[in-house]
């Protein structure tokens, strides 16, 4: 898995331009949390497709970035939780246990 880190607020506009030119997912994750952190690994066993950007926040030290990625996307926070991104919209949104690679791959489609 190729993360980009998310640790600014400025990288959101940037995320919004690229999600016109190929999805982008968010993966939003608790360092203190058992269930982020296995959601994590789960993520990072299976191949990333190459059509996809993967941007990873840390929410416990970024936490103002989380709560604008809330608002800026319409979404309620969760942790664990993964937003795709396509033109600009959060197109879909999953957390804990629910979070997978495959329905990332579904739903970018």
């Amino acid at each position: 898995m190729n993360w980009t880190e998310l640790t600014e607020e400025a990288q959101l506009d940037k995320i919004k331009q690229e999600s016109a030119q190929q999805a982008v997912v968010i993966f939003k994750h608790s360092t203190r949390c058992s269930i982020s952190s296995m959601a994590k690994m789960r993520l990072e066993r299976e191949q990333a497709p190459a059509d996809i950007k993967f941007y990873y926040l840390d929410l416990i030290k970024y936490r103002a970035i989380s709560n604008k990625i809330a608002e800026l996307f319409s979404v309620w926070h969760e942790s664990p939780q993964v937003l795709l991104i396509k033109n600009g919209e959060c197109i879909y949104d999953e957390s804990h246990n629910g979070i997978s690679m495959q329905d990332i791959q579904e739903q970018a489609a």
